[in-house]
């Protein structure tokens, strides 16, 4: 075991040699190999290629070397395509700060029987009138960062459960194609974690709709590992013990605090609102909406047309398959 294994249990040691092929032996090698692609793409600022940054990507891509690379490369493309969104990355920028005391995201105290991580989202909490879509894809990645920190959970990874009670149509409404496409490319696309399960739960007929503009780019490998549970807690219980889970979700544990995870970040600043008036608000993130550029983007520019969403009728919902079996 070198010192860059040093933060893994014997478990999840044998876990990343047996499913990630990852070999204390070689793994100097590994990471040189892909920082030695890094010349290969000069039109990319890499601000980090230490080792045990590069290690992560390798992690998620389980040591496929270019693979590793091209999601190393992705990362820091993502970035530059986007800079808006990387002003004041941190937790105490007001948009930030007010999505993540939401709830945006939450984090359950307990792992999965795997070790994952659970993520959890309430999408009524959100609060249109404080902070923005963009702010919470930000409150979302800056939380993944310092999660990701944890060589235990670059390899077990997360589970991500959205519950959309409550969730308006007029909410819905705003997730455009382009703003969809924006947190897809963050998430799936460009940053190194592995995510075990997206699990939706008392979903109304209008998010199965959605999923129809996002499914073209979704890869094949997320897609299986989304689940639509709807009212269905029982096929939740399947996949996460409900001992583990908060009362929201069927679960024994008390309903979830949704200031958890923030505390976590902010700690002291938690209850200082002074950076946090109505007109600091949402200023870079309000321009991003406006105008979400990058090329790769150009597919999903037009907005959802409410027109669409009204198309599927509303008892359609009981009819919809999962989309994956539970069986």
């Amino acid at each position: 075991m070198t010192h860059l294994q040093a933060g893994l249990s014997p478990e999840t040691l044998e876990k990343a040699r047996l499913e990630l092929n990852e070999n204390p032996d070689t793994l100097h090698q590994d990471i040189q190999e892909v920082r030695d692609m890094v010349i290969t793409r000069p039109d990319i600022g890499f601000l980090r290629t230490d080792d045990a940054f590069i290690l992560r990507f390798l992690r998620a891509r389980k040591f496929q070397h270019f693979e590793a690379f091209r999601l190393l490369a992705q990362y820091f493309e993502y970035r530059q395509q986007n800079l808006d969104m990387f002003k004041s990355f941190k937790a105490t920028d007001p948009g930030i700060k007010q999505a993540l005391k939401d709830g945006f995201p939450g984090g359950l105290a307990n792992l999965d029987h795997y070790g994952r991580k659970i993520l959890v989202l309430f999408a009524a909490n959100w609060d249109q009138s404080r902070y923005t879509l963009v702010d919470i894809l930000r409150a979302i990645l800056l939380s993944l960062e310092a999660m990701i920190e944890d060589p235990e959970l670059q390899v077990n990874g997360f589970v991500l459960i959205i519950d959309w009670s409550n969730f308006t149509f007029k909410q819905a409404s705003k997730l455009t194609p382009s703003m969809l496409r924006l947190a897809i490319e963050g998430l799936q696309d460009s940053f190194p974690a592995r995510f075990g399960g997206i699990h939706f739960v008392n979903q109304p007929w209008y998010i199965h709709a959605l999923y129809t503009v996002i499914r073209p780019f979704l890869k094949e490998k997320t897609r299986k590992r989304i689940f639509l549970h709807g009212n269905n807690l029982n096929s939740l219980h399947q996949l996460i013990h409900p001992e583990i889970l908060p009362s929201e979700f069927g679960g024994m544990l008390p309903p979830y605090d949704m200031g958890t995870w923030a505390r976590t970040l902010l700690d002291h600043e938690y209850d200082d609102d002074s950076e946090c008036n109505a007109d600091s608000y949402n200023a870079p993130a309000k321009d991003i909406e406006k105008d979400l550029s990058p090329k790769s983007m150009k597919r999903s520019q037009s907005v959802v047309d409410p027109g669409v969403l009204k198309r599927v009728d509303k008892n359609e919902e009981e009819n919809m398959q999962p989309l994956l079996s539970l069986d």
